[in-house]
């Protein structure tokens, strides 16, 4: 609703969101910050810049050092991947002027340097190793889209190398346990072919 994202970085919540989830806060509330925090920024490239220039990346690369935020973390790599995805989509389609202007907004977001700046090609798949297959799911797009960025950060990840080794092992298992139930393309058969794309890129 951008009526109300207008509202909201007028009256200040961007910066409020930002000091809840910096502070000392309980997980619940920390959580329901971020989702409000994706929320108004998420295809509203102002917002964007203004979360970049209030050193809003560096508020969520905080969230990987402290103990017992791992759910906390995967969010912020999945807004991290949301808001990197919409800049490539946007880019990539063709929609005459009023697309052109909205690329244009999108250039003033720099979210590539802060990435790299920040170290976020080794938080990143340092969250690989979580039990969760959903929360694996979404870290590993997350490496797939940071690939151009970070490629040899990733690369010279030897526990990132070891990491991917294991996922496969364990999900050409799970996924020949899939077939063997008569699915197919299953869930397992997906987060496979993923590890294996990633893989690929790092070979």
């Amino acid at each position: 609703n951008p009526k109300v994202q207008i509202e909201a970085i007028e009256g200040g919540a961007l910066q409020k969101l930002l000091v809840i989830v910096a502070t000392e806060q309980p997980q619940a509330v920390k959580k329901k910050a971020l989702f409000a925090l994706s929320s108004l920024l998420r295809h509203f490239p102002y917002a964007q810049q203004q979360f970049l220039k209030l050193g809003g990346l560096q508020v969520l690369r905080g969230l990987f050092r402290q103990p017992g935020t791992a759910a906390l973390c995967v969010r912020a790599v999945t807004l991290l991947y949301d808001l990197f995805v919409e800049k490539m989509l946007l880019e990539d389609s063709q929609h005459g002027d009023q697309a052109q202007e909205k690329v244009q907004q999108y250039r003033w977001v720099q979210l590539a340097p802060a990435v790299l700046e920040q170290d976020w090609c080794v938080a990143v798949p340092g969250l690989l190793a979580l039990p969760e297959h959903d929360a694996r799911e979404k870290v590993l797009k997350a490496v797939a889209v940071l690939m151009a960025l970070c490629r040899e950060r990733f690369r010279g990840d030897t526990a990132l190398s070891a990491t991917l080794g294991l996922l496969r092992t364990e999900y050409e298992e799970l996924a020949a346990a899939e077939r063997r139930d008569g699915d197919g393309d299953g869930y397992f058969q997906e987060l496979l072919g993923s590890v294996n794309s990633i893989l690929r890129e790092l070979g």
